[in-house]
């Protein structure tokens, strides 16, 4: 069956409509952001959660990892609840916490939040400024 048979336009609105060839339940969806297994290589963290995802980090986002050295980098520990690698520095030089929830959606980034609390200040400024001026 070719693509032209398998869609059926609606006459009344012009738009078209598409078999589904797959139920949503053969889909997979992320379902557990838990930690299974760590490895470096020369450029990235690469972190493999227990769902099959495998986050690929850069380490140069993380420079307390980018700056180790390679036999440091790998003295981490996987908390109890395997939600973040930490290197405790009574074990390794490295002093630092990764969450995976931290890679996993967007948020704010450093020079965004930098940005609003610049503007925060300002604000402050102008209005010290103005209550100065008001007396």
């Amino acid at each position: 069956m070719n693509t032209k048979e398998k869609v059926n336009k609606s006459e009344a609105t012009g738009s078209k409509r598409y078999r589904i060839q797959y139920p949503l339940t053969a889909y997979t969806f992320p379902s557990d952001a838990r930690i299974k297994a760590v490895r470096f290589d020369a450029e990235r963290i690469h972190i493999e959660l227990m769902d099959g995802r495998i986050l690929s980090i850069p380490l140069r986002w993380i420079p307390t990892l980018y700056n180790a050295a390679a036999a440091e980098r790998e003295k981490y520990i996987i908390s109890r609840d395997r939600t973040m690698l930490i290197w405790d520095p009574e074990r390794c030089e490295i002093n630092d916490e990764l969450r995976v929830s931290d890679y996993l959606v967007a948020g704010i980034s450093t020079s965004t939040a930098a940005d609003s609390d610049l503007a925060a200040r300002e604000d402050v400024r102008k209005m010290s400024g103005a209550r100065r001026n008001a007396k």
